[in-house]
């Protein structure tokens, strides 16, 4: 099994004198009765290898778990994970190459070196993941100190090293990062943290709080309104787009958004964001050619904001 999961696709059949000369290298041998018999009882444990008749006589392994389209998504997906550090993403690209033949772990190999993308250097994050994952299992409460960058690029304990301690409830992946959502027992909120800056992850004894907080709650919708997971005032907000922003709403906010004419080149959109300096620097990003329109409260917030950009360029 092992030499045909390894050696073999529909390009690179063997033959049973094949297999019987690599098996030498294992310190074993079989004649061919032994080799057909073998390949038999692996089909009977569900293993597809397909027999190949005529002069190219041979087998080779049909469908496998993993299709090679799937393991490069996976592969690109390891390595586009900022919260992934470089050594433990070399280390699962190495597993998800075991999963197909030798032949096509190449071309999972020579996606290794596409790089350029800022990779953490915070090796603990497995493991903090792991902790958190067993406390929302266990129903435990965990604790924990949060860093910060410093300019010497040090991550060191905010608040003098100040322990956290927080209910788990769940994980999210928004924008390269993997974050921590939890109940603060203490302030009545829930909060979201970065799982990289987390140091010094425990679980405790105390059971869970904030379950009837969560029992309604929608991580898509809390993902979609808070931009960059930095938090805000919730408010219903309406822009005016141009036209040709429609599938930039649509691609922040989701399908089922309603885009409401207003003329022949624009349309209003009332969507609920985390107003905050994320959502206006994303909203200057995008230019003129979008405005918020309403309340007047997130109006003039905006404006200060621009204001105060405007101010250090004076």
């Amino acid at each position: 099994m092992k030499i045909l999961l390894e050696k073999s696709d529909e390009r690179h059949t063997l033959s049973a004198a094949d297999i019987n000369s690599m098996l030498q290298a294992y310190g074993m041998s079989a004649d061919r009765k032994t080799v057909y018999s073998d390949i038999e009882t692996l089909r009977e444990f569900q293993i597809d290898i397909v027999q190949v008749k005529g002069t190219n006589v041979g087998y080779y392994i049909g469908r496998r778990e993993f299709e090679l389209p799937e393991l490069k998504l996976l592969v690109d997906a390891v390595q586009s994970s900022k919260f992934i550090s470089r050594k433990k993403s070399e280390e699962l690209i190495k597993k998800l190459e075991s999963l197909t033949n030798e032949y096509d772990a190449r071309l999972l190999q020579r996606n290794v070196f596409i790089y350029n993308r800022p990779k953490t250097g915070n090796e603990t994050i497995y493991y903090n993941v792991d902790q958190i994952h067993t406390a929302i299992l266990e129903n435990k409460q965990i604790t924990y100190q949060y860093a910060e960058w410093t300019v010497q690029k040090k991550l060191v304990p905010k608040r003098n090293g100040a322990v956290y301690t927080v209910s788990p409830w769940s994980l999210t992946w928004d924008d390269q990062n993997y974050y921590l959502i939890a109940y603060d027992d203490a302030a009545d909120v829930i909060k979201h943290y970065r799982v990289d800056k987390m140091q010094q992850v425990q679980i405790i004894e105390n059971t869970r709080a904030g379950k009837e907080r969560f029992q309604n709650f929608d991580l898509a919708e809390f993902a979609k309104k808070t931009f960059g997971m930095y938090g805000g005032h919730d408010a219903e907000v309406t822009l005016v787009c141009k036209n040709e922003l429609a599938g930039v709403i649509l691609d922040r906010f989701g399908k089922g958004t309603m885009l409401i004419p207003q003329d022949e080149e624009h349309f209003r959109v009332h969507i609920l964001v985390s107003v905050s300096r994320q959502f206006f620097g994303w909203t200057a990003g995008i230019g003129k050619e979008m405005k918020i329109a309403g309340p007047e409260s997130a109006k003039e917030e905006y404006k200060k904001y621009l204001q105060e950009i405007l101010e250090g360029y004076l």
